[in-house]
C-alpha cells in the first residue's frame, strides 16, 4: 500500500522519481480502508529534507499510511518557506486533540544547549506528555529522542570533546526484538552529534532495553514497552548525502572539521560517498510500522466517547 501525502507536497515528487507508491487524495478518499495515522513533529531547520526522508521510509511498508506534518507552534523556522508550512503543516495546538497510530519526533541543531533553555521546551514536554494518552506508539531521533529520554526518565546527555560524525558500525543487542526482525549481527549508520548519553545512566528500573550500540559511539537505540516508544539517538534516516552536505558546509565557513568517519571511499572526499545504510534504515521503520499495526486498535485514532460507545 502506498503513502498518503499532500498532492503539492515537494517530496511527492522525490519519491515517485525514487519508485516509492505514493496516493493521490481523491484515490484515497475512495479506498475503504483505515490509514494508520503517523504524525511527524518536524524541528529540523531544512523541512522539506527531513519530512523527504521521513516519507520514504514510511512509504515503504506495505500497509496504507496518511502522514500528517507538524511544527512548533511558537518557534520561527528560519530555512523553509513561510508558505510552505502554511500550506502542508499544522501546529501542535491543532493537532493535540487527535489521536495517532504514530509519531515521529525529529532531531533538532540544538543539542548543546541544556534542554530547559531551549525557546519551544515548554511545548516540546507538553506534547511529550500528551504522546502517553494521544499516541499508540512514538519514535524519537537524535535530539528527540535525548530529551524523550530525560524528559520520560532523566537520562543526561553529555557534550564530546570531538563530533562523533561519519558512519560506524553497530551491534545487534536484541536479535529476538520485534524492532530488529531481519537485521544483521552488525550494520552501519550515520551518527552526527556533538552530545551522547551513556548506558550507564539507564535506570535499571525504566524498562528501557538497549537494541543497538556502537563500540565507537555509545548507544544508539533504546526500546520501552511502556509507550510503545523507540529511541533512536542516530540519523538512520539520512540520505546519501547528508554527511557530505554537513562536511562541504563546515568546510566552506572554516569550520575544524573531520573527514565523516567510513564514509568515502578511501577517505576520500572528491569521491561520491556510498550508502550503506539504507537497506537496514527501512527495515526498522517497516518494523516499527508493523508493530504498530499489529497492535493498535482499530479505533485507537477515533474520538474518545466513540471509543467508550463502541465498548459499552
Amino acid at each position: 500500500m502506498p503513502i498518503k501525502i499532500p498532492d503539492q507536497l515537494p517530496a511527492r515528487d522525490v519519491l515517485v522519481r525514487e519508485g516509492v507508491s505514493v496516493m493521490g487524495e481523491q484515490t484515497a478518499l475512495r479506498q475503504d480502508i483505515r490509514p494508520l495515522q503517523i504524525g511527524l513533529l518536524n524541528l529540523m531547520p531544512n523541512k522539506i529534507r527531513t519530512e523527504t526522508q521521513f516519507a520514504r521510509l514510511i512509504g515503504a511498508t506495505p500497509l496504507q499510511v496518511e502522514l500528517t506534518l507538524i511544527r512548533i507552534g511558537n518557534h520561527k523556522a528560519k530555512n523553509t518557506p513561510e508558505d510552505h508550512l502554511i500550506t502542508f503543516y499544522q501546529t501542535w495546538e491543532e493537532v493535540k486533540d487527535r489521536r495517532f497510530d504514530g509519531f515521529i519526533i525529529t532531531g533538532a541543531p540544538i543539542e548543546l544547549l541544556p534542554f530547559e533553555t531551549v525557546g519551544y521546551w515548554e511545548e516540546l514536554e507538553k506534547i511529550l506528555d500528551w504522546t502517553t494518552t494521544n499516541v499508540h506508539s512514538s519514535f524519537f531521533i537524535c535530539w528527540g529522542a535525548m530529551a524523550a529520554a530525560w524528559h520520560f526518565h532523566r537520562v543526561p546527555k553529555y557534550t564530546l570533546e570531538k563530533k562523533a560524525f561519519g558512519v560506524f558500525r553497530h551491534t545487534n543487542n536484541a536479535p529476538a526484538s520485534p524492532y530488529l526482525t531481519g537485521f544483521s549481527d552488525d550494520f552501519a549508520i550515520p551518527v552526527s552529534r556533538w552530545t551522547e548519553v551513556r548506558s550507564a545512566d539507564i535506570p535499571a528500573d525504566s524498562g528501557l532495553e538497549l537494541l543497538m550500540e556502537s563500540e565507537a559511539t555509545g548507544p544508539c537505540m533504546l526500546s520501552e514497552k511502556a509507550g510503545n516508544r523507540l529511541y533512536m539517538f542516530n540519523h538512520i534516516e539520512y540520505d546519501s548525502t547528508s554527511l557530505k552536505e554537513e562536511y562541504d558546509r563546515d568546510v566552506a565557513a572554516g569550520t575544524p572539521i573531520d573527514i565523516p568517519h567510513e564514509y568515502y571511499p578511501d577517505d576520500d572526499p572528491s569521491r561520491p560517498p556510498l550508502n550503506r545504510w539504507r537497506s537496514h534504515a527501512h527495515l526498522l521503520f517497516g518494523n516499527w510500522i508493523n508493530q504498530v499495526y499489529q497492535t493498535t486498535t482499530y479505533d485507537f485514532v477515533a474520538p474518545a466517547e466513540t471509543q467508550h460507545s463502541a465498548v459499552a
